[in-house]
């Protein structure tokens, strides 16, 4: 059975950084491409990061390019999102997802219950 379960959302100031994680289970792991994706006020449904594989190839959405990282940790089943430079209007939900076969980021397979983060003053 998947498991995607996201941590470390909260309030955080306009210009700061938070860093979420999401513990997958379920399937295998290190072969599945692994991403987030986030719902704004702005956007109901945006795809954010995708990553391969530990140390593989990251797609980033525009709007967050030099400001987001993705990585992973295979051997743990781990997902990160290190954000910084967050604006006020990356607040929202963020959900980590999975693909499958050659699924775009606009379709992930599954994903978890996501985290809230709120960027304000």
């Amino acid at each position: 059975q998947v498991q995607l379960v996201e941590s470390g959302g909260g309030l955080v100031q306009p210009g700061g950084s938070l860093e979420l994680s999401c513990a997958a289970s379920g399937f295998a792991f290190r072969t599945t491409v692994m991403g987030w994706s986030r719902r704004t006020r702005r956007k109901e449904c945006e795809w954010v990061a995708t990553m391969t594989r530990a140390g593989g190839a990251t797609n980033y959405t525009e709007s967050v390019k030099g400001r987001f990282t993705i990585s992973r940790d295979d051997d743990n089943g781990l997902v990160y999102l290190d954000m910084t430079n967050l604006k006020p209007e990356a607040t929202g939900d963020y959900f980590c997802f999975l693909l499958t076969g050659d699924r775009p980021p606009e379709y992930p397979a599954a994903w978890g219950r996501g985290t809230h983060i709120t960027v304000s003053s």
